[in-house]
C-alpha cells in the first residue's frame, strides 16, 4: 500500500509536488489508451483529430459518470450531505486515536467533539466535487463514456461501432493501469483470504479499519489477510486487451465485434471479482450494484455480437 506514489519536495512557489498514485496511475492509463487509439485511427483513415477530442471528452464524462455512481450506489452520499450540515455525524477515518478530548489529538485537520470524544471532519460543502479524494464507480464511468463516444463517432462519422471497437481495447488497457492504482492505494480490497496469495495490507488502511469496525480485529493487531481483488481485475484487464488486440482485433468479421468480446470478457470478469469483493460499493440483495449492472450490459455485448454477423459495416 503506497498511496503517494512520489513527490518532488521544496519547487518554488508550490511547496511540495506531490503524485497520489491512483490518480497518477489512471492518467498513465488515460494517455496509453490515448496514444494507442489515435495511432490505430491514423492507420485507418480516419480524422485523428476528432479521435483525440473523442478520448479527452470520454475522460471527462467518465469521471462524471464514475462519481455519479458513486453517490447513488455505494451509500456515501449522506455523508457529503452531512459534511456540509452536520459534520459531526461523519467519521474521521484517518483520526490517529479514538476517543479525543483536543482536536490536536485527532491529527490532520479534524476536529474534536467534546460531547461524544470523538473525532470528526471539518465543513465542507464542496467535498463532493473534490475527486482527487477518490470516490468513483467503474460502471457508471464506462456507462456515460461509451454513450457520449457512440453519439459522438455518429455525428462526426467517425463509423460509431468502428470506433467502439478502438476503445474495445483502449478500456482495458486503461483498467489495467487504474486497477494497480487501486492496488497502491489500498482500496477496493477482497475478503477475508487464508491462501498464500492474501494480501495483507497494513495498520491504517482501508482494510485494516473495515476488519476493526467489523470487530474481527482490535485497534492495535494488523489487519487479516484478504483477496488481492485489485490485482486480479488488473491482471484479467490486461489478458482482456490482449485477447481483445492481438487475437479478436485482427481477426474481426465486421465492426463493433471486438467491443462487444470486451464487454462480455469485462463483465464475466467482474461479475466473478464482486464475489471476493469486500469494500463498500452498494448490495441489493445478494448481487452487488456492479453485478447488477454486468448482467444488462452481458446481454447486450451478445446482442452486439449477433449484429456484427448479421449487419453491413456502419458507414464512415
Amino acid at each position: 500500500m503506497r498511496p503517494v506514489l512520489f513527490k518532488i519536495p521544496n519547487l518554488p512557489l508550490i511547496g511540495d509536488l506531490v503524485f497520489p498514485s491512483y490518480f497518477t496511475l489512471l492518467l498513465i492509463g488515460f494517455a496509453l489508451a490515448l496514444w494507442l487509439s489515435v495511432r490505430d485511427a491514423r492507420k485507418l483513415g480516419m480524422d485523428d483529430a476528432r479521435v483525440y477530442d473523442l478520448n479527452l471528452w470520454m475522460v471527462f464524462w467518465g469521471i462524471v459518470g464514475a462519481r455519479v455512481l458513486h453517490l447513488i450506489a455505494d451509500g456515501q452520499w449522506h455523508d457529503y450531505v452531512n459534511l456540509c450540515t452536520h459534520p459531526q455525524l461523519v467519521e474521521a477515518v484517518d483520526a490517529k486515536v479514538q476517543s479525543c478530548t483536543a482536536a490536536a489529538q485527532c491529527g490532520y485537520d479534524y476536529l474534536c467533539d467534546l460531547t461524544t470524544n470523538k473525532c470528526y471532519p471539518p465543513k465542507d460543502c464542496l467535498a463532493v466535487f473534490k475527486l482527487w479524494r477518490g470516490g468513483f464507480a467503474y460502471y457508471g464511468g464506462f456507462l456515460f463514456a461509451s454513450a457520449f463516444g457512440l453519439w459522438y463517432a455518429k455525428k462526426h462519422k467517425l463509423g460509431m461501432w468502428r470506433m467502439a471497437d478502438i476503445a474495445g481495447y483502449g478500456i482495458p488497457l486503461g483498467l489495467f493501469w487504474g486497477r494497480m492504482g487501486c492496488w497502491f492505494n489500498g482500496c477496493c480490497y477482497g475478503k477475508r483470504c487464508d491462501l498464500w496469495l492474501a494480501a495483507h495490507f497494513p495498520r491504517g488502511g482501508l482494510a485494516w479499519r473495515a476488519q476493526v469496525k467489523a470487530g474481527l480485529i482490535t485497534a492495535w493487531q494488523s489487519p487479516l489477510g484478504v483477496h488481492p481483488t485489485e490485482l486480479y481485475e488488473a491482471i484479467g484487464s490486461l489478458a482482456i486487451f490482449a485477447i481483445t488486440y492481438f487475437y479478436l482485433r485482427p481477426r474481426k468479421r465486421a465492426h463493433g465485434e471486438v467491443f462487444a468480446w470486451f464487454v462480455a470478457l469485462y463483465c464475466l470478469l467482474r461479475f466473478a471479482i464482486e464475489f471476493v469483493r469486500d469494500d463498500d460499493r452498494g448490495v441489493w440483495g445478494p448481487l452487488s450494484t456492479s453485478q447488477i449492472i454486468s448482467l444488462p450490459l452481458a446481454a447486450f455485448a451478445v446482442w452486439l455480437w449477433r449484429r456484427s454477423r448479421t449487419h453491413a459495416p456502419d458507414p464512415v
